[in-house]
């Protein structure tokens, strides 16, 4: 199967790494300039410098290019969730579509399938997410991803066209808790970075290991009732979109959400945190819109909600947590 990665940022230059291998793969880079660099140096310098590009991997900046190498194959876009809405306006509407985006989008608060579906209803497509550092990927690193599409055809098909030693792609149907879990987690590693940032500093009494787990738990409890609420299935959350993904990007020191977190208990600004980082933090963008959806859901996210105000400045990091620990006692489930 030919496959066109649209974006090179760090995940879509990985992902596009490691299906090199496998499949005629070309990774559209939207400035020429850059995609020159990477053609000459064979290296992205800027979001993947430790590996090197492979020679089967094709690099092209040109857009017709890049959509005539994946009709009749899949296109996959690579781009942040702001970027999503554009790259599936401009494809054909037939062309069959992953995207690796989560969030949820600035404005609308929608999520992936929802501005698909807006834009072109009978087009085929889905989502690969699942626990995933970009640079293990790249590496041949083992890992596992789930892909998932109301068109079980589709999600058969990509699945095995993914598929590799190091990769091991799983299927499911539910989008809704795939793309809830991808966006959600995000805003609670923000959580757990900030939990961690405060348990280096401070007195005794302050935030440890038992505290992290107690959030972490918390968090994939929110992420399933928003999820739930919006039409996805409770076991969803249990996978490797929920939990895994949870678990990696809350706890790994390859994530970028939870830098956030770390960054912001130790003093510095939303502004700084984010101009240091130089990549994207999705969870700094999705907060806000996973605390509208649940609001709209009638769904309590005292977690993401708290991560909301931080980001905002109405919280600073200490008053974030004893809020959260302060809260009446409750049944669990």
């Amino acid at each position: 199967m030919r496959l066109t990665v649209f974006g090179a940022g760090a995940w879509g230059t990985a992902l596009a790494v490691a299906l090199a291998a496998r499949q005629p793969t070309l990774l559209w880079v939207r400035d020429p300039a850059a995609a020159t660099d990477l053609q000459v140096r064979r290296c992205n310098r800027r979001y993947l410098p430790e590996v090197t590009l492979p020679a089967a991997l094709r690099i092209e900046s040109d857009w017709e290019t890049a959509c005539a190498h994946a009709e009749q194959g899949l296109a996959i876009v690579a781009t942040p969730m702001s970027g999503l809405r554009d790259v599936l306006t401009r494809l054909p509407g037939r062309q069959a579509v992953l995207w690796l985006s989560k969030g949820f989008e600035q404005g609308t608060g929608a999520l992936g399938h929802e501005i698909a579906r807006d834009l072109a209803p009978d087009r085929p497509c889905g989502v690969l997410s699942g626990p995933s550092f970009a640079l293990e990927v790249a590496r041949g690193q083992p890992t596992a991803l789930v892909v998932a599409s109301d068109d079980d055809s589709l999600a058969r098909v990509t699945a095995e066209a993914l598929h590799g030693l190091s990769l091991r792609v799983y299927r499911s149907t539910d989008v809704v808790g795939v793309e809830v879990g991808g966006a959600v987690k995000n805003v609670l590693a923000i959580a757990t970075g900030v939990l961690d940032g405060l348990a280096t500093q401070g007195p005794v009494d302050r935030p440890g290991l038992n505290a992290r787990a107690a959030l972490i738990t918390r968090g994939l409890a929110e992420m399933t009732r928003l999820g739930v609420a919006l039409g996805g299935r409770p076991e969803t959350f249990m996978g490797l979109s929920g939990l895994g993904d949870l678990v990696l990007t809350a706890t790994g020191a390859l994530s970028r959400n939870r830098q956030v977190g770390l960054q912001l208990a130790g003093g510095l600004s939303v502004q700084a945190v984010l101009a240091g980082l130089g990549h994207v933090a999705e969870g700094v963008f999705s907060a806000h819109m996973v605390v509208e959806r649940a609001r709209r859901a009638g769904v309590e996210m005292p977690i993401a909600s708290a991560v909301d105000d931080l980001l905002a400045g109405r919280l600073a990091p200490a008053e974030a947590v004893s809020q959260l620990m302060s809260r009446q006692a409750r049944a669990e489930a």
